[in-house]
């Protein structure tokens, strides 16, 4: 860790931090009533506001997006003539999956390791903590040199665009020079990493029906079309013999050009099974962020268990496809939904949801505030340089941002590193990321401000 003083603070609020990351976890702000009672998301905003005002934060305010569900949004003034940054975070969490498979309860943090464990504590609510620490060591050496704003969302994992329409019926809000995005993370822990490109992504719900109503397989199997076995048929069309994603008139050819990513360690970082082969073609770096991935997220069907004789009437699934840069998410959307329809075997009737869109984003690195932070990360990570990576998941907002304010620097930074398995079962946080990239952060702001003066 650098000896820098801010880095003494930073440290020295760790303990802070972890309380306090421990009691924004235990909200379960998972953004979906059918999954989990919207109280746990007003609660975890509730804390969010609260940790603006006890900051010194003005016009914090808890924000009902069209969406349905809440963001929270502070202002804290800098000096005259400082420039403004703006620090994204996102409170909503995705749901435990199998709360049962976790080795401790997903909303309580706990150490384990070196790490902690808990849902969101990487994915983001720690990235919010982050900018805490961040301001808070700025404050006890010589004061914050920039205005800041602090935006945290509140449907993110959902896709469902709440924070995004709100930005652009109050186009006014979110103005700033700079904005940095704490909701990605290093390419390994301890190599400093901000991230150049994010897929955008298009999810689908498709009902396949062809019966009235389900039959016993052995009086009409054989002849009765199966709406299950229809929905197979349409899945395995969307990926080739090498488990390619094939969406016709889809390119995905394209190839990626920065940091490599070695196969071995990209099976390890997703602890791929012994024998198992990778699937795809090209470079690992070229399969998760240069080129459009399609994933079936779930499938209505009877379980195994309680299974009937029958031929199935009706079936769905949840679709994502994931849309590299230099592609467009709407037709993108249009091209998925012609192939499930082009594909549908045996005249099934075919019914389509679109659920969530973003659009994938392309950062300028070589801005002013790019040298800023390859500054501030030599710093914080000494012997280590900045590194730009690409990420094969979506920040919806990113591209809201950037239509909104075009001059606005936008880098990405954050917490989940390989190891923090965010999404997954036992999401971890590394304290050590925490600590750096709070002292990162800091120092940024202050290499910001000074460059920009005149």
């Amino acid at each position: 860790m650098s000896a820098h003083p801010i880095a003494g603070t930073v440290a020295s609020l760790l303990p802070r931090a972890k309380a306090e990351l421990t009691e924004l976890v235990a909200f379960a702000s998972v953004a979906d009533p059918a999954q989990f009672p919207r109280s746990g998301c007003e609660a975890a905003a509730g804390w969010c506001a609260d940790a603006l005002r006890a900051e010194g934060f003005q016009d914090v305010a808890v924000l009902d997006t069209p969406d349905g569900t809440q963001s929270v949004y502070g202002f804290l003034p800098g000096p005259e003539g400082a420039p403004t940054v703006l620090l994204y975070a996102h409170y909503d969490v995705q749901p435990p999956l199998e709360p049962d498979s976790w080795v401790s309860p997903p909303f309580e943090l706990t150490e384990r390791d070196g790490r902690w464990y808990g849902r969101g504590a990487a994915d983001c609510k720690g990235g919010f903590i982050m900018h805490l620490l961040a301001l808070r060591a700025l404050k006890a050496n010589g004061g914050v040199p920039v205005g800041v704003k602090v935006i945290v969302e509140g449907s993110e994992e959902q896709g469902t665009g709440g924070l995004e329409h709100y930005a652009e019926e109050h186009p006014g809000l979110l103005t700033a020079d700079a904005i940095v995005i704490g909701d990605s993370g290093n390419f390994r822990a301890g190599l400093p990493t901000v991230t150049a490109t994010l897929r955008g992504m298009t999810m689908m719900r498709l009902r396949i029906d062809t019966l009235e109503g389900n039959l016993h397989s052995g009086q009409f199997g054989g002849a009765a079309p199966d709406a299950l076995a229809a929905l197979i048929r349409v899945l395995d069309s969307l990926r080739a013999e090498d488990g390619s994603t094939t969406v016709d008139g889809l390119p995905a050819d394209e190839t990626w050009t920065g940091l490599r990513y070695p196969e071995e360690d990209f099976r390890g970082d997703a602890k791929v099974l012994d024998g198992v082969e990778l699937i795809g073609s090209g470079s690992v770096a070229d399969r998760i962020w240069a080129r459009p991935a399609v994933t079936v997220l779930g499938i209505d069907c009877p379980p195994v268990v309680g299974a009937t004789p029958s031929v199935q009437a009706s079936a769905r699934a949840l679709i994502s496809l994931r849309v590299p840069p230099g592609q467009d998410a709407a037709r993108a959307t249009e091209l998925l939904s012609a192939h499930l329809r082009a594909h549908t075997p045996w005249g099934a009737k075919v019914s389509l949801e679109q659920v969530g869109q973003g659009q994938p984003f392309q950062a300028d690195t070589g801005s002013p505030a790019y040298t800023a932070m390859a500054d501030a990360m030599r710093a914080a990570y000494p012997g280590q340089e900045m590194q730009t990576s690409g990420m094969g998941g979506s920040i919806p907002l990113c591209n809201t941002l950037a239509a909104l304010y075009p001059q606005a620097e936008i880098l990405l930074i954050g917490l989940s590193e390989p190891e923090a398995q965010i999404h997954a079962v036992n999401e971890s946080v590394s304290p050590d990321e925490l600590e750096r990239l709070s002292v990162t952060e800091a120092l940024f702001l202050r290499n910001y401000a000074a460059s920009r003066k005149v």
